[in-house]
């Protein structure tokens, strides 16, 4: 899904339209949903087949269907959706809303083990019926707890399109706001067994702000193997990783390049879109969008695969950027033919001819017929290429175009590339510059006698972009940000300039210090829990030089690489799971340090003690009370309480698969064994979603207070966030650590 306005200046509010967390219902009533230069400029171009026109603009102006996706990963995937289909789907058809039923949710067909799903049900709706309430409150819970993603259905596609594996390295140029990137990680994670997959995902955003809505995305998946960062993407910097003894460039095997476009295709939701649209979007974005998938094409590995995507259907954004890349490829890339990897996915093949209109109604069908006065606006590579044997060999048609009316949809593009070989420039230029001792190394292209890319992405002898693109901003679609200068003539002779050196923009993060295998936390740590002795002490890190560590964070040994050999040349937003979190409570127990619920998937592997198997009725009791007492828990749970000292402790459910009834998942739950209870130390939407799971039906009254289903308001013991630092009337022990939140620490810690 392209990025609409991404290219605002940084001083204006980012105004940009969250296209992949829908929310059910938007709209503004005061836009006309009227634009005769659009109708004027699709029906010339003949990209909606003939006859369907009027069906494609009425498809256009009705609202966009809500559409959610389970967290394919996850081990519960399954539970989720049983309890959807059987608990809240089945309900729904007997729903009747005005004298109408109302239509219960269908599968997106083309999506795998119907994991994705759609409904036309608008907010007013669910605001008359109890029974969608509760769906509707299941939905945002569940969003909350990373279990379920809202987000648009042809947002879904490009991930699929990308076939990932648990080893490959990947990057998000364009990520925020970051459902795409939760595929990714999912991809990753598709063994649960393996918690620290060999590949990882970097996923990179120019707006600052943006990025922390991408971190806040990511998060919810608890991933080690994440890194968000903060860079222009058409001049991303090249990363260097050590293997051998020795550094070399980091390649990635697979890379989503999102890119900024004008958006016509949001049209059904973002309305705004109807009075803002014109062809000089298009033509001001696509200098931009080739410089990043240039960028993208030099950061791929031989073998890679790239799939370029846009939420535009304008073919100067698509097609045309696609055309470019290829020519200048000169065979390195190869468009392939991805149509038939979705079966049920409705799609128009690509076009190999288009033509030019400008705001004024001008149309233009080759630059020979482009003004001189008009070419810093108008570029050759907006045309199809003029050599037809050219233009065959690129085989355009394999691009994809969905149409909002073929499948109730939004409107998208997808070009799916692999790089056969280095880039034509990389191979024709010696590397100029060697590396320096400092330790800042100079970014290389695709082989070891490889040169320098500029700044903007582009070959010394690129003709892509003209120079006048630095001065020139994007109208009404925003202001193209960082917009880089296109090499001069001997530049383009003489080789690339040198770097110019990065700039870095918004808040100041602190730092990621990696421990050391000596480090005074491990010891207490290491005794207390019974870590294995292949437990990965040097992919643990904190936020801290100096003082007490507050937290301690957990990625994979390849981004540790990563961050290790390229301190000075990225900005690093946020990496790392949480898997522990300070508790002074804790030290006269022998450890400082309690586990946090977002690593224990991470850590479970490697903890030989502290952990108590506990039944179905244990985690009901355990997730409704705030403090019960061991003598609540069944037997067997009991016992092994007793034996157990004080402090965090890990509460382990193992699926018996001779009771279907009961859920068939492992659940690991972070727990505090006090002096005479226990308690489980799970954020309030976990401790929902597993309740659920269980069969207890909690929804929020409107206090926004969680209840079982039957409870009257005030009876029930809210399973909420557990309060911190309580002790046992009864007893006068303390139960819990002082900390007030069971997750720990902010969002940005």
């Amino acid at each position: 899904m392209g990025k609409r306005s991404r290219q605002r200046q940084r001083s204006q509010p980012a105004g940009r339209d969250n296209r992949d967390n829908a929310s059910w219902g938007a709209g503004y009533a005061d836009i006309v949903k009227e634009n005769k230069l659009f109708e004027e400029y699709y029906k010339e171009l003949g990209l909606v087949p003939e006859g369907e026109f009027e069906e494609f603009m009425a498809a256009m102006r009705e609202p966009l269907p809500a559409t959610i996706r389970i967290t394919g990963y996850k081990s519960h995937a399954q539970e989720i959706l049983h309890c959807l289909k059987e608990k809240y789907f089945k309900d729904i058809q007997e729903v009747e809303i005005d004298g109408t039923k109302i239509e219960a949710p269908q599968p997106l067909s083309w999506y795998p083990e119907e994991l994705a799903w759609q409904t036309n049900m608008s907010r007013k709706i669910i605001r008359k019926s109890p029974l969608l309430e509760k769906f509707h409150q299941f939905l945002v819970s569940e969003t909350e707890s990373g279990n379920i993603s809202r987000q648009e259905a042809v947002s879904m596609i490009p991930p699929l399109l990308l076939k990932i594996q648990p080893h490959h390295k990947i990057l998000d140029m364009c990520a925020a706001p970051g459902s795409k990137t939760a595929q990714l990680i999912e991809m990753l994670h598709s063994d649960m067994e393996v918690p620290f997959p060999e590949g990882f995902v970097i996923a990179n955003d120019v707006d600052n702000k943006r990025c922390y809505l991408l971190v806040h995305q990511a998060k919810r998946l608890n991933s080690p193997c994440i890194m968000v960062v903060n860079h222009d993407a058409s001049c991303i910097p090249t990363l260097q990783v050590e293997s051998g003894g020795k550094r070399d460039v980091l390649f990635y095997d697979r890379i989503l390049c999102d890119v900024p476009c004008s958006g016509d295709g949001t049209m059904r939701k973002n309305i705004d879109v109807w009075k803002k649209w014109t062809t000089s979007n298009s033509l001001h974005l696509h200098g931009l969008q080739i410089r990043i998938a240039v960028r993208g094409v030099e950061q791929l590995a031989v073998g890679g695969r790239m799939v370029y995507s846009t939420c535009s259907l304008n073919p100067i954004e698509d097609e045309a950027v696609i055309a470019a890349l290829l020519e200048k490829s000169e065979g390195a890339l190869e468009l392939v033919d991805s149509s038939a990897d979705l079966p049920g996915l409705k799609s128009m093949p690509g076009v190999t001819s288009w033509k030019l209109m400008t705001k004024d109604g001008q149309w233009y069908a080759d630059f020979s017929e482009v003004p001189a006065s008009r070419h810093t606006q108008i570029r050759p590579t907006m045309f199809p290429p003029k050599d037809s044997e050219k233009l065959t060999s690129m085989h355009l048609e394999r691009c994809m175009r969905i149409l909002p009316h073929h499948q109730n949809t939004g409107g998208f593009f997808l070009a799916v590339l692999v790089k056969k070989a280095p880039m034509p420039w990389n191979k024709r230029y010696p590397k100029l510059r060697k590396e320096v001792s400092s330790g800042s190394v100079a970014q290389a292209g695709d082989s070891p006698a490889s040169f320098t890319p500029t700044d903007d992405g582009l070959p010394p002898d690129s003709t892509l972009v003209p120079e006048s693109e630095a001065a020139r901003g994007a109208e009404e679609g925003g202001k193209v940000e960082q917009a880089q200068e296109a090499p001069t003539k001997q530049e383009r002779v003489c080789g690339p300039p040198p770097s110019k050196k990065m700039k870095l923009f918004g808040f100041k993060e602190d730092p990621f210090v990696f421990l050391t295998e000596d480090d005074p936390v491990f010891p207490s740590i290491q005794t207390f829990y019974d870590l294995s002795p292949d437990f990965p002490k040097l992919n643990v890190l904190t936020r801290t030089h100096e003082g007490k560590k507050r937290h301690l964070y957990m990625v994979s040994k390849e981004l540790r690489n990563v961050m290790l050999n390229n301190s000075e040349r990225m900005k690093v937003i946020n990496t790392g799971v949480k898997v522990w979190s300070r508790n002074s409570d804790g030290e006269e127990f022998g450890c400082a340090f309690r586990l946090a619920q977002e690593g224990i998937y991470t850590l479970n592997p490697y903890i030989r003690s502290r952990m108590m198997t506990v039944s179905v009725e244990d985690i009901k009791v355990l997730l409704t009370q705030e403090n019960p007492f061991l003598s609540k828990l069944e037997d067997d749970a009991h016992a092994q309480a007793k034996k157990m000292g004080m402090g965090s402790i890990v509460l382990r459910y193992q699926p018996n698969p001779n009771n279907p009834v009961e859920p068939q998942c492992p659940i690991e739950l972070c727990g505090w064994r006090g002096k005479t209870s226990i308690r489980a130390f799970v954020p309030r939407n976990e401790r929902f979603h597993y309740l659920r799971m269980l069969g207890v039906d909690v929804f929020r009254d409107k206090q926004g207070q969680g209840r079982r289903e039957g409870e009257k308001a005030g009876e029930g013991v809210e399973p909420g966030e557990a309060k911190g630092g309580g002790s046992d009337a009864e007893n006068g022990g303390q139960d819990g650590p002082s900390q007030t939140a069971p997750n720990g620490g902010k969002p940005s810690d």
